[in-house]
């Protein structure tokens, strides 16, 4: 058997995403993935939005998504260490996967040794100080009271306002995202600022923007944005001494169409 040394690293899947048509077909796309890794993972990060909306009922947790959880149970089960991140579209995960699954999940960023090697992972929204809105709705989703008022509504109601929420505010921004530059990229900001503070950090590895782009800071650190599975899929693989962005099937010649 195959020694398990790799870590891989994902985001963005919005499973569950109008057109439910394309999520379905994504999810495949994905698990194919999952079980192309499965013979050399050591760990798995998914840094978030991996649902486009999920929210657990004490007794109750949102449908679908049986062949990415099942195959994530498979890799569990095998000994992947699997870390989960919140973000802004599923930030209600609570502890059904980590009970059923086993995985761990995260709310905020972590601090992580690997190999020597130190990371600052995340989903990578609202890290400036200057996302005033952006954090106030941050409190509000995080806030228990807000949370246990939500839970009080129909989850057919809520799921279903929570669906064209997220469909509206995709078609108020219209255009696909593009990358805005190093000087406008406040993944790259942050990156920056935090290297000034300890410049021991080697990766910062995020999600959000949808855009991959893999950017030298300086001889040693570098800032990830891993993309999406939406338009890119995309991917980080950590193989203990270095970082790598790939595109799913690019290196096979093979054309992803959904």
């Amino acid at each position: 058997m195959n020694e398990k040394t790799l870590v891989y690293f994902a985001s963005d899947l919005h499973l569950g995403m109008h057109p439910l048509e394309e999520s379905i077909e994504r999810e495949r796309l994905f698990v194919a993935w999952l079980e192309e890794i499965r013979k050399d993972a050591r760990e798995l990060w998914l840094l978030g939005d991996i649902f486009d909306y999920w929210f657990e009922h004490r007794k109750v947790v949102p449908r679908g998504f049986t062949r990415f959880l099942g195959k994530l149970a498979t890799l569990s089960d095998e000994g992947v260490d699997i870390h989960l991140f919140t973000g802004n579209h599923d930030v209600w995960i609570f502890d059904y996967l980590p009970s059923e699954i086993g995985l761990t999940v995260h709310h905020g960023l972590v601090h992580r040794t690997m190999n020597n090697h130190r990371f600052i992972l995340g989903h990578g929204d609202g890290l400036l100080t200057s996302d005033r809105w952006y954090r106030l709705l941050q409190w509000i989703f995080r806030n228990r009271v807000a949370q246990w008022l939500y839970a009080r509504l129909h989850p057919n109601g809520s799921t279903e306002f929570a669906q064209w929420w997220s469909r509206k505010s995709r078609a108020d921004k219209g255009a696909p995202v593009t990358f805005l530059g190093e000087e406008r990229e406040h993944q790259v900001i942050y990156a920056k600022k935090m290297l000034e503070k300890d410049p021991t950090i080697e990766y910062f590895i995020f999600g959000h923007r949808h855009v991959p782009f893999q950017i030298r800071l300086n001889e040693k650190s570098q800032v990830v944005c891993l993309g999406d599975w939406i338009h890119n899929f995309t991917y980080a693989v950590f193989d203990g001494e270095s970082l790598h962005l790939k595109k799913y099937r690019e290196d096979r010649g093979e054309i992803i169409r959904l």
